[in-house]
Parts: structure tokens; C-alpha cells; sequence
């Protein structure tokens, strides 16, 4: 069964990742997508794979403009607009605050907030005629970092927490029109880059051994593909079967929030470094 068939979604930061699964499945479930990211070769890739079946924009998702070209773009494509997902976002590569050097911290925390934040601030304003109209959903992806920490550093952490916040106050604004929700995905291999202002642009979660790293410490002792992600995704967007859930975040963590007591705080380095007792 194609729980999809027939419907329009948008998804952010498609063209790799976790994104490029979500695209693969919602079309295999019978959506027609539209994908808007900043790489051109990645999104030729999508149009040679999927022909008429997805749409692509190249853009930044930080420009309010590029959003609303995407929906535009969408809906002209489609003839309209169903689902938007926000899935586009950097990570810190879990940088202390302690590690984060004082003449990069200003512009690492704008780039971090920008793109994981604001980038699904401008989704929802761009989206949100178009979602009115179709009766549609949003959903965000957020990660087990908006709920706990060392999932990331304080400005990842930060900013996924924030994502929490703007799914349950979007969802209090836009109801009972628009449903509003996310999905937070565990460990994950797929292309996540790091912030360029910490000089990780081009260094990818995926060439991390998660397996060998995280894997163990996992209570399903695995660390989940992109693929597995994606069907609570496909949940949230059905007609079928969301109609009760806004505001709400579908937690995918691999088991993290129930390992109980694990390693220590990593705070004890701060006694050597700076002469505090413990």
C-alpha cells in the first residue's frame, strides 16, 4: 500500500543523507517531492533518478527568498503542497564550549542557529499558505541531542532543543490547520557536515566508524541506516495516520534515553586545566 499516493512534499537538505532516504521512500510510498538544497550535482543526481517524480531547487535554506521559491517552484510543478520537512542542519562535531576557540564562537553559534534554526523558521513562513490551504503538516527532524546531551556540543544541543520549542509553538499557532511535528533520529550514518566556522564544512559524519563508536554503547546495540529513520516520517505525513498528533516529537534514539546511569561527566579536565578543585 502507498500510504503517500498522491500527496506533495517538500523536504530541505534532500539531496544526501537522511534526506536523500527520506525522498527515496516518500516517492516509493507514492508522493511527488520537491527537494530544495545547496548542491547542484547532488540535486542532478535526484533528476536523473527520479525524472518527472521530484522537483529541485538549489538554494540556502537561510534565505527566506530561496524558500519561497522552493514552495513556488512546488507548487507550480505539482499544484500544490502537502508536507513540508525541514531537514536540512550542520553539526558541531560535539566541540566543548571549553574547545570552542573565543574568535569563532560568535560566528559558529550564527551559522549553527542559523541553519538548524532559522532555516525551519523560514520553511514554516514560506510553507505556510500553501499548508493552509491543503490542510497539510510540517515536520522537523530534531535528534536525540533536543532532548539530551552529548549528542553534540553546547551549540548543537542548543539548537536542537530550540527545534523542540518552535515544533510546540508552531503547532499551538497553526492548529487545528496545520499539524506540527518531529522526528529525532539517534546515531545515524549519512552526509551531516560540520560548521564551516569551525572548519568542518567539509568533514562528514560519515566517515565516523559510528558502528565501531557508538554501536556498542547502543541498548539495541546497532546504530540505525538512514532508512530505518524514515518510516516515522512517512507516519507523520500520512493523512491516515496523524491526525491526532501535533506537537510531538517521535523519538528513534536507538535505545539512549533508557541506558540509565553510563560514563561520567566530562568535567573533570576543567580541575587540571584551570586549578578548580573537585
Amino acid at each position: 500500500m502507498t500510504r503517500l499516493k498522491g500527496e506533495v512534499v517538500l523536504i530541505t537538505g534532500g539531496a544526501s543523507g537522511l534526506g536523500r532516504a527520506l525522498v527515496d521512500r516518500f516517492v516509493e510510498e507514492g508522493a511527488r517531492v520537491a527537494v530544495l538544497d545547496r548542491s547542484p550535482d547532488k540535486l542532478a543526481a535526484l533528476s536523473v533518478a527520479f525524472g518527472e517524480e521530484v522537483a529541485t531547487v538549489q538554494g540556502d535554506v537561510r534565505s527566506l527568498a530561496d524558500n519561497q521559491r522552493a514552495v513556488a517552484v512546488c507548487c507550480s510543478r505539482f499544484g500544490r503542497l502537502d508536507c513540508a520537512v525541514g531537514n536540512a542542519g550542520i553539526w558541531d562535531y560535539s566541540v566543548s564550549l571549553d574547545a570552542l576557540p573565543e574568535e569563532r564562537l560568535d560566528a559558529a553559534f550564527d551559522e549553527m542557529f542559523h541553519i538548524n534554526v532559522k532555516g525551519y523558521l523560514l520553511l514554516a513562513k514560506a510553507a505556510l499558505p500553501s499548508l493552509a490551504a491543503s490542510g497539510g503538516s510540517l515536520i522537523y527532524t530534531v535528534s536525540n541531542a533536543g532532548f539530551d546531551p552529548a549528542g553534540g556540543g553546547p551549540l548543537y544541543t542548543a539548537a536542537k532543543h530550540a527545534v523542540v520549542g518552535l515544533i510546540r509553538q508552531l503547532a499551538y499557532e497553526f492548529a487545528p490547520v496545520v499539524r506540527v511535528n518531529g522526528v529525532a533520529p539517534g546515531p545515524i550514518v549519512t552526509d551531516l557536515r560540520g560548521a564551516g566556522a569551525l572548519g568542518l564544512a567539509e568533514q562528514s559524519i560519515g566517515g565516523i566508524d559510528l558502528a565501531a563508536v557508538a554501536g556498542p554503547n547502543m541498548p539495541l546495540a546497532m546504530v540505525p541506516t538512514a532508512e530505518d529513520y524514515t518510516g516515522a516520517y512517512v507516519t507523520l505525513a500520512s493523512r491516515r495516520d496523524n491526525r491526532a498528533a501535533t506537537g510531538g516529537v517521535i523519538s528513534l534514539d536507538a535505545g539512549i534515553a533508557v541506558r540509565g546511569i553510563g560514563r561520567p561527566s566530562q568535567g573533570a579536565g576543567l580541575s587540571a586545566k584551570y586549578g578548580a578543585p573537585l
